[in-house]
């Protein structure tokens, strides 16, 4: 379990995917036309951040399915 000092939201389970899980991210936003950028995006909205961090579960579970159904 984490230490409760940590923020949560800042820890992955794999902690080697980071970069990865990174570029994905910018990736989404892109193709949202959400202008995130590296660093702090305090001027995004929560509807914006939110439909980023959305798209990415939608992809990645499809992503798993294909991968489930042996596609």
């Amino acid at each position: 379990m984490s230490n409760s000092n940590q923020n949560s939201t800042s820890q992955m389970e794999v902690p080697e995917a980071r970069e990865a899980m990174d570029r994905f991210k910018m990736e989404v936003a892109s193709e949202l036309g959400v202008p995130l950028k590296q660093g702090y995006n305090g001027n995004l909205t929560s509807a914006q951040n939110g439909s980023v961090g959305g798209e990415m579960v939608r992809q990645m579970i499809k992503k798993q399915e294909e991968a489930m159904s042996g596609k």
